[in-house]
């Protein structure tokens, strides 16, 4: 990783979260680096669709599943 960052698309919109629903939790497949080809699940704030690329800060978290109540 870079100081600029990781590249990665979203692969799959799985659901919203958050009080309001700002919140999308995605699965992103890493385009670069170490982690090339890994999918990885990640929570995303604001308007996304699949196919967009992001660009993280970080490779190392992963988002938690999102459970019903």
């Amino acid at each position: 990783m870079d100081e600029k960052g990781t590249p990665a698309e979203v692969v799959e919109i799985i659901k919203r979260t958050g009080v309001q629903g700002e919140i999308t939790q995605v699965m992103l497949k890493i385009l670069d680096g170490p982690e090339k080809g890994r999918v990885k699940r990640r929570n995303v704030k604001g308007l996304i669709q699949k196919g967009d690329v992001v660009i993280l800060l970080s490779t190392e978290r992963e988002a938690a599943e999102i459970k019903a109540r």
